[in-house]
């Protein structure tokens, strides 16, 4: 593979990890135009259960077959096992893998020798848990992605970053992802229909952020806030309905990330809101604010902070 001289300087770029499908596609379509090479043989995804890897896979390579599809529908046999058998002009050029899947049905070695082939026969493989197989396989990925709380995006070279660092970040920040996008929820669920009708969602460590365009929202904070504990304190389930739709403690509520959630409310630590909101001068909108986890109090106060430090006045005004 040539030498890619840009690489040497690039040691992580992070993002977001947005909540909702469109959003995650619009993300790995980003990430493919900047990060993507023709060269690339080997792209390695790492993240747990619900980090919204499979979406960003499909945004990144629209039109791929997953063979491990979110509705259940499992390709066998596995195309990648079957490369001898292909045959002609017509074969596939980008394969994909899901390693904690099929190493239930293969074991690791026999894995890792048919990425190898290939890579070998100048094929592309998208391989789901590349931690796992990395040390069956003996080479890093040509391109690195974790997703948890955050995207983390790298071209390791010979001295890393290597799978296991990318793992550590990332597990680590998933909790925060799923209990901030659980709380988010909490807070439509309890809100009045006209304010969530009109409200955008944005993203911030360890939390969210609700976007009212034009007008302040007209509702209390401190009592959303109260409302949200309690509901959290109930322990209620949270259960997957569709692409569409979660249901929180049995009752059916709409939802453009049902996979991103802690399974019971109880699981959420530290839920608080700003008590006020923040006015985004250069969006024209109204932000309310939340964090989650051991800190949350703190890390409020800092984005109050911050917004303050850096609010503007408008060019119109």
């Amino acid at each position: 593979m040539p030498f890619n001289e840009p690489s040497t300087n690039h040691i992580y770029s992070t993002y977001y990890a947005p909540r909702g499908r469109r959003r995650i596609f619009d993300l790995g379509i980003q990430l493919a135009q900047t990060y993507l090479s023709p060269f690339d043989h080997i792209i390695g995804v790492i993240g747990d259960a619900g980090s919204g890897k499979s979406v960003l896979i499909k945004g990144m390579f629209p039109g791929l077959e997953l063979t491990n599809d979110d509705n259940g529908v499992n390709v066998r046999p596995l195309p990648l096992l079957e490369q001898d058998m292909e045959t002609g002009f017509f074969t596939p050029h980008t394969y994909h893998l899901d390693i904690r899947f099929e190493m239930g049905f293969k074991p690791l070695n026999v894995l890792a020798d048919a990425i190898a082939q290939a890579v070998h026969r100048g094929k592309r493989v998208i391989v789901e848990h590349f931690d796992l197989i990395y040390p069956y396989l003996g080479v890093n990925a040509d391109l690195l992605i974790g997703v948890g709380e955050e995207i983390v995006i790298t071209r390791p070279h010979l001295f890393g970053p290597m799978p296991q660092e990318v793992y550590d970040i990332v597990y680590k920040s998933l909790p925060y992802r799923l209990m901030a996008h659980t709380a988010e929820d909490l807070c439509e669920y309890c809100m009045p229909r006209e304010e969530l009708d009109r409200c955008i969602h944005d993203d911030v460590k360890h939390g969210f952020v609700m976007v009212f365009p034009d007008k302040e929202p007209q509702f209390d904070l401190v009592e959303l806030e109260t409302r949200v504990n309690d509901m959290i304190a109930q322990g209620l389930d949270i259960g997957y309905v569709d692409e569409g739709h979660i249901t929180i403690g049995g009752v059916r509520h709409d939802c453009t990330g049902p996979r991103t959630h802690v399974s019971n409310t109880r699981m959420i630590q530290g839920f608080r809101l700003l008590h006020h909101t923040i006015y985004d001068r250069r969006r024209k909108a109204y932000l309310v604010v939340g964090c989650v986890g051991d800190h949350s109090e703190e890390m409020l106060q800092s984005l109050d902070a911050s917004a303050t430090r850096h609010a503007h006045p408008s060019f119109e005004e």
